[in-house]
């Protein structure tokens, strides 16, 4: 089975500092950190969710 390049990650919301969404990424094409605008669903608006450890 071949290894997997594209790890997941966790996004955080950067107001209510909650883990809300997961997805994945190729860090070689990708090698900043992750910055998406998402709904979060305990601020009730769509933030800026960047991506977490």
């Amino acid at each position: 089975m071949p290894k997997r390049n594209r790890p997941f990650v966790a996004l955080e919301c950067t107001s209510c500092h909650n883990r809300n969404y997961t997805t994945n990424r190729n860090p070689k094409n990708t090698t900043e950190r992750l910055l998406l605008k998402k709904f979060c669903k305990h601020e009730h608006k769509v933030l800026e969710h960047k991506e977490s450890k």
